[in-house]
């Protein structure tokens, strides 16, 4: 798990449990005596793109250091009903101390990667990048956008301090695009930080002022329709990277790539996936 930013997951692991355990988990405490082992299977109830198998297996770790994963289907593959993803042998009171946590950010992080792998497929055979967005759970952000990953979209930003985005708020708090632009260059300037810079626009009024003050890294063309989105692509001629944002479907997808854009952002990636069904059941 290099990609996953290790003490983000092990205070995510530590808060989570801390929040369903509480004092106790006192129906196991209660009738399962303290050295019982079990095994377990984790089963697919849906079809879909698995993802959180790997921190599956580290929130199992944390709760029984003796426990045992044995993993059958790895993060990023299709899964269909019934399959099982792994097994694991386990303490009977830490395996039921973890498993709604592990079924719940599976499960969470599953849907985003099925329906990031739908989005990446309708463009496989393009030269476009899908991007997901801020829009995210709170505190959960860094799962969310490693399950876009394994559908096989892309991250745009972590936050707000790796990516400059000058959107539509910024420019009219600001008074026009291009005092945004020059005081962003000049802030840039001044502090030494090297980040890119995006400008949205609503408009190709907007679209020749942002191309007139330049010194930006990509143009975003926020809810064109799609004439309009192939003649800015047009008007832009390769002098930045291009963008489509808004209103980006599943169905709209591929006609949008079809203009011609660079990247395709789309908050859907992540506010609106479901979860895929899965459970933990214990073997008999």
């Amino acid at each position: 798990m290099e990609e996953l930013d290790q003490q983000l997951l092990a205070k995510f692991i530590v808060e989570a449990l801390a929040e369903d355990v509480g004092d106790g988990d006192h129906t196991s405490l209660a009738c399962i005596p303290s050295g019982n082992r079990n095994t377990a299977e984790l089963i697919v109830k849906d079809v879909g793109v698995l993802a959180g198998v790997e921190i599956a297996k580290r929130i199992f770790n944390y709760v029984d250091p003796d426990s045992t994963v044995t993993v059958f289907i790895e993060d990023g593959t299709d899964v269909d009903v019934k399959d099982v993803a792994f097994e694991v042998e386990c303490n009977s009171r830490a395996l039921l101390k973890a498993e709604r946590l592990v079924l719940n950010t599976m499960q969470r992080m599953s849907g985003i990667a099925t329906l990031s792998s739908r989005f990446a497929v309708e463009v496989e055979d393009m030269p476009v990048k899908i991007l997901d967005t801020r829009k995210t759970t709170p505190l959960l952000r860094f799962l969310e956008k490693y399950a876009v990953r394994i559908g096989g979209c892309y991250n745009y930003r972590d936050g707000l301090y790796d990516w400059i985005m000058i959107k539509d708020n910024h420019i009219d708090a600001c008074g026009s695009i291009t005092a945004a632009v020059e005081h962003v260059n000049t802030y840039l300037k001044e502090n030494e930080l090297e980040l890119g810079i995006t400008v949205e626009v609503r408009n190709l009024v907007e679209l020749h002022e942002v191309l007139n003050v330049g010194n930006i890294t990509r143009i975003m063309l926020d809810n064109f329709e799609l004439p309009l989105l192939e003649e800015a692509v047009k008007v832009i001629d390769g002098r930045f990277q291009v963008e489509a944002s808004g209103g980006v479907t599943l169905q709209t997808v591929r006609k949008i790539a079809e203009t011609g854009v660079h990247y395709i952002s789309s908050g859907a990636l992540t506010h609106s996936a479901g979860s895929l069904d899965l459970s933990l059941k214990i073997k008999k």
